[in-house]
């Protein structure tokens, strides 16, 4: 997410972070065997994203602030959300293509061989020429005393450019709450001077009845139903519940109840204080987005967001069914909560999958989030030889606009025998090897934070600073926008682990082994 005032390269020039290190092939792209191999032509197709995840915006503030971020402020779905991957073209002739691609080399952080499986989606539409069906969209925005002054402001300002975003044929309500819900205008066009007179008027004062604000939006939206539209909530705000019904089961029941209903919900909280957990759980349950705002100005670039390419259903009831050989052991799936794994076959089961909002790798200019939807899954070899067989991919979803059942097939497999791994390692296109480093780079915050919440500070660090050499030597190959942002906060984390002074000094050249990120491979 972009910050104001200080964009990325000033921000690693002022750290001093991306250095001149020597070349070191940490991975070789190839073009031959395994589904998803390099056709030459990339970055055309938009990726495809999915709903509920937590942005990265909360762990960022924690390490811009000086702070040693919690194991809890870092969700796998919202970090792969902000990187864009260069999928192989959409040419599956339907409106969502999926790819699955093998990697595997020497984990970035102990050295010890690891092996990925990249899930990630495309379309062949065209963005601008996709017809978004229209809004009907309620917003209620917490107008308590907390959001007083430079929040509430940024809130007014956010709303109104996304009016700009709004069509005519567009039906919003905006509601405020604070010691009540107040619907401040119910159902208008999204180009009607009300609108934008009572986003103007919008002030702060009094408690915070979430529940209130939130059922007043789905009851407005319930009032309205049209099939014909998409019909949502989006919920802000900077605090915890203190009035009405407080209880988080309660408010995510209720909730949950329109969700059931197809009311689909996204979330935002601003601030350090409001109650992370339930706007994550509340995101989930609604498939829509949880948004962390670090800085309060980015609320414009999550409304604007909101208002056109997550509102695009490209697919519903989708269904991924992953089936694995034997000459391999399915480990973990990352990059989704709806993930439920039995012996070697793992279900995936996803309401619907919108345009991501990102288009190219190196489109940063209005923030990083909304790169896809990417699912990794890790495997361990059995040693067990079968012919170069890794798996199998199921797809099938319902297209919204004609409601068919669209069904669809891909093959994982590999050129390398049992146990092989060649030294620069192996990836069918380069999609997956990025997807190798966001997801090394993903379990050493995990790692790390987890460590350093128990006052483990040196191993902490020890992940870190072997991780960011690794790091350092793969962009020397291999430059991109989203692994450079992310090593500016990996260097980050070591230097406030130096100055919390617990660690004590260590020096790349004589750091002790690192922990295995995977234990058992």
């Amino acid at each position: 997410m972009r910050r104001a005032g200080m964009n990325l390269r000033e921000l690693t020039m002022a750290l001093g972070l991306i250095g001149s290190a020597a070349a070191t092939a940490c991975g070789a792209s190839s073009d031959s065997g395994g589904f998803g191999s390099d056709t030459g032509q990339e970055g055309l197709d938009p990726g495809v994203g999915q709903g509920g995840a937590q942005d990265f915006g909360r762990f960022r503030d924690i390490l811009l602030d000086g702070g040693i971020p919690g194991p809890e402020t870092i969700d796998d779905v919202g970090f792969f959300n902000e990187h864009k991957l260069d999928l192989p073209p959409a040419q599956c002739g339907d409106s969502v293509c999926i790819h699955g691609s093998l990697g595997l080399m020497a984990n970035m952080i102990s050295g010890s061989p690891c092996t990925v499986v990249l899930l990630g989606m495309n379309t062949p539409i065209d963005p601008a020429t996709l017809d978004r069906p229209p809004l009907n969209l309620a917003i209620a925005v917490d107008t308590s005393g907390s959001m007083a002054g430079a929040p509430i402001q940024y809130v007014r300002e956010g709303l109104e450019g996304m009016l700009g975003a709004l069509e005519p044929e567009d039906r919003i309500t905006l509601i405020g709450f604070s010691g009540e819900a107040e619907i401040l205008v119910e159902h208008a066009a999204g180009d009607a001077p009300e609108l934008a007179q009572a986003i103007a008027g919008l002030s702060a004062d009094g408690n915070t009845n979430l529940y209130d604000g939130l059922r007043s939006a789905y009851e407005i939206v319930a009032d309205h139903h049209d099939p014909s539209r998409q019909n949502r909530v989006i919920l802000l705000s900077d605090g915890q519940a203190t009035a009405g019904i407080t209880a988080s089961a309660k408010i995510v029941a209720m909730s949950e109840v329109y969700n059931e209903l197809g009311f689909g919900l996204s979330t935002i909280g601003m601030g350090a204080e409001f109650d992370v957990e339930l706007m994550r759980e509340l995101s989930e349950a609604g498939a829509g987005a949880f948004y962390f705002l670090e800085d309060p100005s980015a609320v414009e670039e999550v409304f604007v967001e909101e208002a056109q390419a997550f509102l695009v259903p490209l697919a519903e009831e989708v269904k991924i069914d992953v089936d694995v050989t034997d000459g391999w052991v399915l480990r973990e799936v990352y990059g989704t909560k709806l993930a439920e794994m039995s012996g070697n076959s793992v279900g995936i089961d996803i309401p619907s999958l919108q345009l991501a909002h990102r288009l190219e790798t190196d489109d940063h200019d209005e923030g990083r989030r909304g790169g896809g939807g990417a699912m990794v899954i890790e495997l361990l070899p059995t040693g067990v030889d079968t012919d170069g067989e890794v798996g199998t991919v199921q797809f099938s979803y319902r297209d919204p606009a004609t409601d068919a059942i669209v069904v669809d097939q891909v093959d994982i497999a590999s050129p390398l025998g049992p146990w092989e791994t060649p030294e620069a390692g192996y990836f069918g296109d380069f999609a997956v090897e990025k997807s190798f480093v966001m997801l090394n780079i993903y379990v050493a915050f995990q790692m790390a934070a987890t460590r350093a919440s128990v006052g483990d500070d040196r191993s902490a660090m020890t992940v870190l600073m072997s991780l960011a050499q690794n790091v350092e030597d793969w962009l020397a190959d291999n430059p991109d926008y989203d692994i450079e942002d992310d090593l500016v906060y990996v260097r980050l984390f070591i230097e406030n682990l130096q100055a919390r002074g617990d660690a004590g000094t260590l020096e790349p050249e004589s750091l002790p082994p690192a922990p295995e990120p995977w234990p058992h491979d």
